[in-house]
């Protein structure tokens, strides 16, 4: 199997536990999503691996409308049957691949822990800036470079064993120089510690972008 396949299975065997699993990153990403985006009131949004939708329910409230995508069933499954809001639809979809978006539909795409399942940001960055309207924004929040290098990484329990989900490290500037080449600007970035982090290197790290204004949004298929 390839790492692909190898994330896949990993978060379907993830899945039933993942809500409920102690997790201190989990939990620090919902903090910083909603620390973030808070005031913002966009009329579209796309949830790019919502996984189980934990961050699915607030971005239902601060959202008139959300599309909710990640490639795993089981994970997919999870959400649906927890995330009842009228105004969510799930859809299965590989990021890795375009995405099932018409162009200049999303007003916010989200970003969570997933990009370090993904070795080429290119075409997330790039499907993202097609997806936005002018003036969208993208917001990412993923495990700092610092944390990785102490080879931390998506680990849970199964079967009294260690599994540990395929990752791929990104530095800071890579996250900037795919954002650069799909003309989006940076607005804010943060770098983020959980309580029980003292000491430590920052654990997440989280980009605001924003779409610039009159960009040529054809893309060639």
């Amino acid at each position: 199997m390839n790492a692909r396949d190898d994330v896949r299975e990993a978060y379907a065997s993830w899945a039933a536990t993942y809500d409920t699993d102690r997790n201190l990153t989990r939990d620090l990403d919902g903090t910083v999503t909603r620390q973030v985006l808070s005031q913002l009131r966009p009329a579209t949004i796309l949830e790019t691996g919502c996984g189980t939708g934990k961050n699915t329910p607030f971005l239902a409230e601060i959202g008139a409308q959300v599309v909710a995508l990640d490639f795993s069933p089981e994970m997919l499954a999870r959400a649906r049957s927890k995330v009842q809001a009228d105004n969510v639809f799930f859809a299965q979809a590989d990021l890795t691949r375009p995405w099932p978006c018409a162009n200049a539909c999303m007003e916010l795409v989200v970003c969570n822990l997933v990009l370090e399942h993904i070795e080429d940001l290119g075409l997330v960055f790039s499907e993202a800036a097609r997806v936005l309207v002018d003036g969208g924004r993208f917001f990412v929040c993923e495990l700092h470079a610092f944390w990785q290098y102490e080879g931390k990484q998506a680990v849970f329990q199964r079967d009294g064993e260690q599994v540990a989900v395929p990752a791929f490290v990104h530095h800071i500037s890579s996250f900037l120089a795919a954002a650069e080449a799909a003309g989006l600007a940076l607005v804010t970035l943060g770098e983020w510690w959980h309580a029980e982090d003292e000491g430590r290197p920052p654990r997440l790290v989280s980009f605001l972008f924003e779409e610039q204004l009159f960009r040529n949004k054809q893309v060639n298929r």
